[in-house]
């Protein structure tokens, strides 16, 4: 099967991508290889195959919740004995200014849910968790079935219902 994207390279041109929030750009340009060295988390790039510009990426990390945050409906399918749950974080996701309005965010979105499911195979993890940066992050995890985590602004869509989009 061929890769949508790749793992962040030295080839690729951090310094010219610009999503249109810098706190976003200043990560990929500044902080994301120090992350991957430290194995604090993996980022995935979305480049254009001539020039090795950035078009879009996005970084997956382990992490747990509290059970609490859990809704209440999930969570009593939950063992009690477990007072965080494994998860993974989609950390961060953007697209390039030259590149927005043209379906890539779906796209880099469903790379990000097919690596988490094959993970899945291998090492616990309940669900996918994002925390949107700003409102219309908010509007798109929404869109795409996030389920919003009580009291704490992040969102989850549980393994089992990515699990369904790659069977």
């Amino acid at each position: 099967m061929n890769e949508l994207t790749q793992t962040l390279k030295t080839i690729h041109r951090k310094k010219d991508f610009y999503s249109g929030n810098v706190q976003l750009d200043t990560y990929l340009q500044k902080q994301a290889n120090q992350d991957i060295k430290r194995k604090l988390s993996a980022c995935f790039v979305l480049i254009h195959e001539d020039t090795n510009t950035i078009k879009g990426f996005y970084t997956l990390a382990s992490n747990s919740v509290p059970q609490d945050w859990i809704p209440s409906k999930i969570k009593q399918k939950l063992p009690k004995a477990y007072s965080s749950i494994p998860t993974i974080l989609l950390g961060r996701l953007a697209v390039d200014i030259s590149f927005q309005k043209q379906g890539i965010g779906k796209l880099l979105l469903i790379d990000a849910l097919r690596r988490c499911h094959q993970i899945s195979k291998s090492l616990g993890s309940f669900a996918v968790v994002v925390d949107p940066i700003d409102n219309q992050a908010d509007q798109f995890y929404n869109k795409y079935g996030f389920i919003k985590l009580p009291d704490s602004g992040k969102r989850f869509l549980p393994m089992n219902t990515i699990n369904q989009l790659f069977q």
